[in-house]
């Protein structure tokens, strides 16, 4: 990766999804150079290491980069605004590892057509994030208990067939996906490059509402938080969480806790710095039993 990003302009740190500046929109606004199958191929092959820097920091961003970056410099041969594309691309990602080309080929058409920056993150949000769902059904419980069965039956019967067959069968079908999802999503994107370019401001709106939906999901699902604090008022002792909280708004401190640290991220703070923040308070909370 490093032979691809030392003549670049560097990745500063990603700037808040949704912005009101001019930093938003791409100096140079002709359409980008054709990208070739062998291009989309490259990209197709490169994202497969999507989650060799994986961190809990930014999630897949940096394999995200990687994988784009042959085509992002092939489209923006104006410096500044491949410095711009990079940057935007390095923001926290995280979709399923072997559906992530049909969110690149969208991405790289919209890229191609010059979208703004805030409608190129939010569909990239917007598009990625279901898929996590729809891969782990889609491999993980579905795919591979087939192929692993029929590759198992064999191997039990003494047969060396059954580790290729398995290997085989699976990976056709995920190679097929892969590939095929890339071209199929570039050239759909590319068809509709007038009518996005006709209605950035729409799509835009529209993937950042899709995108926030996401997030709220998100956060209502994945961020644990709640108190064990109790209230006694003579014989009757009132459960802060179960009896109060949750019966007016569950999930109501995980959305305030999301809210305080975005509030922290978009005054600077890094989200290294947030993470020992919650470690912490974790385990104060725990020993203070109030948590």
């Amino acid at each position: 990766m490093a032979s691809d990003t030392q003549t670049l302009p560097q990745v500063g740190k990603q700037e808040p999804l949704i912005s009101d500046g001019k930093d938003d929109i791409y100096e140079d606004q002709t359409i980008g150079a054709e990208l070739t199958k062998q291009d989309i191929n490259r990209v197709a092959w490169r994202s497969m290491l999507l989650q060799a820097s994986f961190n809990y920091e930014r999630m897949q961003a940096c394999g995200w980069l990687y994988g784009l970056l042959p085509a992002l410099k092939k489209i923006h041969t104006n410096k500044p605004d491949l410095a711009r594309a990079m940057k935007g691309h390095m923001g926290f990602f995280n979709t399923h590892p072997f559906l992530v080309t049909f969110v690149i080929g969208i991405v790289l058409a919209m890229e191609r057509s010059k979208q703004d920056v805030n409608s190129i993150q939010s569909t990239k949000i917007a598009v990625g994030a279901p898929l996590g769902g729809i891969g782990d059904a889609m491999f993980w419980l579905t795919l591979l208990p087939i192929c692993g069965g029929i590759g198992a039956s064999l191997a039990l019967q003494g047969s060396i067939l059954g580790a290729v067959i398995f290997f085989v069968m699976f990976n056709i079908v995920h190679l097929g996906l892969r590939f095929g999802l890339a071209h199929f999503a570039y050239r759909k994107g590319v068809a509709a490059i007038p009518m996005i370019k006709a209605n950035t401001r729409k799509v835009g709106h529209a993937a950042s509402i899709v995108g926030m939906t996401v997030i709220g999901a998100l956060v209502a699902t994945y961020v644990r938080l709640s108190t064990t604090l109790e209230i006694t008022a003579g014989d009757a002792v009132v459960k802060l969480q179960t009896d109060v909280i949750d019966k007016l708004m569950p999930a109501f401190l995980p959305l305030v806790y999301t809210l305080i640290m975005y509030a922290l991220v978009r005054r600077g703070w890094s989200p290294l710095r947030l993470i020992g923040i919650t470690v912490v308070l974790g385990i104060v909370g725990k020993f203070g039993h109030f948590l």
